[in-house]
């Protein structure tokens, strides 16, 4: 099935949203849908991309959504990833928005070779080969996008426990600058949004006490939404952010702004139940 050529003409954009099923990029996905877009939203299971679905029924766009089981840390990613992009978009792309990520929290002491190479496949690995594959189709499109989702973790800042984590967020913005570089000639921008403290729903499922050290954090005094990352990837997918590329957006409330060890603080001494980690990997 295609779609128009011309998103600078207005046209039906074709997107797609890797790890779009949950929490932050469930909300780029019904962001993407609401502007009239085509989008195909992956996930790492059939499960998930069909709970999306069902989620999505009858609202607004839904007759536009496409989409398919593809794990980002899987070796077979870009083909799967090309084989969902012919049959859903019809070959073409304008948006690619790596979004799909796991969130391991464990103490220094406790690291393991199998955590750190399945994040680092998933956070970081898995964009770069999404990207490497796409590219011909992305430099074909009138307006070429790539947006990664990354985090204030790693390229901003640091947290006891989260080592891990920090090391693949942070990579992803060296590969966003490089790539930025690489295909600017072709008109093709990639940018990188950083969330601060996110009310998805693996952060709720840590407890009270721990969002109120998430929130005590935040000089607006108030977490995040889903929709207020989904906000900075639509501008930077719109033709206004045109001249926008290797850069990156923050969108944390003004955490990141003081000086003071004290404003991490709250979040770094909260006390994380067992299995936190866990059940945040993969929330966006």
């Amino acid at each position: 099935m295609a779609a128009p050529d011309s998103v600078a003409e207005g046209g039906m954009r074709r997107v797609v949203v890797l790890g779009g099923t949950r929490g932050i990029g469930r909300a780029i996905v019904e962001a993407f849908l609401g502007h009239g877009d085509l989008v195909l939203a992956t996930g790492r299971s059939p499960e998930s991309v069909a709970t999306l679905a069902d989620g999505l029924a009858g609202t607004e766009g839904a007759g536009r959504l496409r989409t398919a089981a593809v794990d980002t840390a899987a070796p077979e990613l870009p083909d799967r990833l090309a084989g969902a992009v012919e049959d859903a978009l019809g070959g073409g792309v304008d948006v690619l928005c790596c979004n799909a990520g796991v969130f391991p929290s464990s103490p220094l002491d406790d690291l393991d070779r199998e955590t750190i190479t399945s994040t680092l496949q998933t956070n970081l690995v898995g964009h770069m080969l999404a990207v490497q594959r796409l590219a011909p189709l992305l430099r074909r499109a009138s307006q070429g996008r790539v947006i990664l989702t990354s985090s204030i973790t790693g390229p901003l800042t640091g947290y006891p426990g989260w080592t891990t984590y920090a090391a693949s967020k942070a990579a992803q913005l060296g590969f966003m600058r490089s790539a930025a570089l690489e295909l600017a000639p072709h008109g093709v921008t990639v940018n990188a949004v950083l969330p601060g403290n996110i009310a998805t729903e693996g952060l709720v499922a840590m407890g009270p006490e721990y969002l109120s050290a998430a929130a005590a954090c935040v000089p607006l005094g108030k977490l995040g939404t889903p929709e207020d990352i989904a906000h900075a990837v639509i501008f930077l997918a719109s033709a206004g952010a045109q001249y926008i590329t290797g850069q990156t957006i923050v969108v944390d409330g003004g955490q990141t702004l003081p000086e003071s060890p004290d404003a991490i603080l709250p979040l770094a001494s909260a006390p994380a139940p067992e299995g936190a980690g866990a059940r945040y990997a993969g929330a966006r």
